[in-house]
């Protein structure tokens, strides 16, 4: 592929006084920017049909379709600095300045652009304002009745290295609407996203240093295991240790990284035995969500560790649900999003199963996928409830609810086919259609997916007898009891084993040559 001329909106940002930051703490810096890259600025460029032509550092030059794409692109990402930056010290705020431009661009066979339209976009970029944004002329004549913003006329620039001046219109940063305040409690005074959390580095209560690696080890492999979480978002290793060590207040940490939860930790080791202690924060309120210690005894080091991340996944991504399932209780309906309604679903299937909790964990699903028809797990929420009412023997017409339930999963898998859930529950639709052997694949697919997926390890082990294979179901079965031992499924858990163990038992006085268990006295 050659180079080639094209038209293009092309967006510059960079960070104001960066050296100065960097200088003064070049790790947490690049984390910081790091988490922001992950969490906002690239999830923004991709609602907007934006892609990302080169990062310079502290900088980007994105290409967008349309001016239009890239000015809502801008305004969002600057409004949300806003909110990032309330509450930090000034010193020490990641401040963008942005500049836009349509114009010609040559495109390298690798993707890259050049030519003046990129050269405006930069230059533009360089006389904003802080938390600013600025437009060539060209830029703002595609935009000006397109979007609600007001950009003030700055009149005609000489740029550095531009031939003729270009004209330039200004959106300053008290302009771009920063976020208003207010003591009610159904206000949302985070822009952070839904299960997003740091895992912060567990402290060394022994102070052991042979100890460290297990005590960070208990760190690396939450994070990765939390990440696993559909729809969260987790702080990467890289910048949750820029903390190690070092004091944090929580609402501080919830505004810099943007997130709105926070685990820390502990781990003290004894003689014999191996403590972990952890608690969830709400980095808005500073509150404790929840707390739990697990007690083992110390053994090999490395099984114990990955028996207690297991176990400390599973119940922190169960209290993430609840925890942002209660916030979209304290909302008004008019003020929920799609996210809210799903979370507030998820959390009625988290309590044990009833036909209430079922109708009204629906409900929500139904009210999520009516804003947002993509969303996953509205999707996969709404299959569940449908296949829950049949496994409880209370639907009417169940044929029809498991149409609906797969339905709903096909079309949650097309849109996230790694997604584990989705896996599980498309797993559950299969045995309720009497085909084990595609129940167990799709069983441990989820496994594959998900290793910390309690209720999958559960469905595979009941396959297993249906297959005739009794012999392996306790094995699967204590293995989702062990990750899950609080579990509202754990009484038909526990049933399981005992048929399995029941199917398993050798031929007796009180069956006949068939094997066919006759009622005994």
């Amino acid at each position: 592929m050659t180079a080639a001329r094209k038209l293009a909106a092309i967006l510059a940002a960079d960070v104001v006084g960066y050296s100065r930051l960097a200088g003064a703490d070049e790790e947490r810096i690049l984390a910081r920017l790091r988490a922001l890259r992950s969490d906002l600025i690239d999830p923004t460029i991709a609602v907007h049909n934006g892609r990302v032509v080169k990062r310079t550092g502290d900088g980007s030059i994105v290409e967008f379709r349309s001016a239009v794409d890239a000015v809502r692109c801008a305004v969002e990402v600057q409004n949300a600095m806003v909110e990032r930056n309330a509450g930090v010290p000034e010193d020490r705020r990641i401040v963008f300045r942005i500049g836009i431009h349509v114009g010609d661009v040559v495109e390298e066979a690798d993707g890259d652009l050049m030519g003046d339209g990129v050269n405006v976009a930069a230059r533009l970029e360089g006389i904003s304002e802080p938390g600013g944004v600025c437009l060539s002329g060209a830029a703002y004549e595609q935009v000006r009745d397109k979007i609600k913003e007001t950009f003030v006329d700055l009149g005609e620039k000489d740029l550095k290295n531009i031939a003729r001046p270009v004209r330039v219109h200004a959106l300053m940063p008290e302009a771009a609407g920063p976020p208003q305040t207010s003591a009610g409690p159904a206000q949302e005074k985070s822009g952070a996203p839904h299960l997003s959390i740091v895992v912060l580095p567990f402290a060394n209560l022994g102070g052991d240093p042979d100890q460290e690696y297990f005590v960070d080890g208990v760190t690396e492999s939450l994070t990765t295991d939390l990440s696993r979480i559909p729809g969260a978002f987790v702080i990467a290793r890289n910048t949750a240790f820029t903390f190690k060590g070092k004091p944090v207040q929580a609402k501080q940490l919830g505004r810099e990284l943007g997130v709105r939860y926070a685990l820390e930790g502990s781990v003290q080791a004894g003689s014999n035995r191996m403590r972990v202690n952890a608690q969830l924060i709400d980095t808005e309120t500073g509150a404790h969500v929840w707390a739990e210690r697990f007690d083992k005894p110390r053994a090999d080091l490395f099984d114990m560790q990955d028996k207690i991340i297991s176990r400390l996944a599973r119940a922190v991504g169960v209290e993430l649900v609840a925890a942002e399932g209660r916030r979209a209780e304290r909302k008004q309906p008019h003020e929920m999003d799609a996210i809210d309604f799903a979370m507030r679903g998820l959390a009625c299937l988290n309590r044990p199963e009833s036909m209430e909790n079922l109708k009204e964990a629906r409900i929500h699903f139904e009210a999520a996928l009516k804003i947002d028809e993509r969303n996953v797990q509205a999707r996969i929420g709404l299959s569940y409830s449908q296949f829950g009412e049949v496994r409880r023997f209370a639907s009417t017409n169940p044929a029809e609810q498991l149409g609906l339930g797969e339905t709903a999963i096909t079309k949650a898998l097309a849109f996230a086919p790694d997604n584990a859930q989705a896996h599980y529950v498309q797993a559950e639709l299969w045995h309720a259609s009497g085909a084990p052997e595609r129940a167990l694949r799709e069983f441990e697919l989820a496994i594959s997916l998900d290793r910390n997926l309690a209720a999958a390890y559960a469905g595979a082990g009941f396959e297993k007898v249906l297959m005739g294979q009794a012999e392996e179901t306790e094995g699967y079965v204590s293995e989702a009891m062990r990750l899950s031992p609080r579990d509202p499924g754990l009484d038909r858990w526990i049933g399981r084993i005992g048929i399995a163990a029941n199917s398993t038992r050798p031929p007796n006085d009180c069956a006949d040559r068939s094997g066919l268990i006759h009622t005994c006295r």
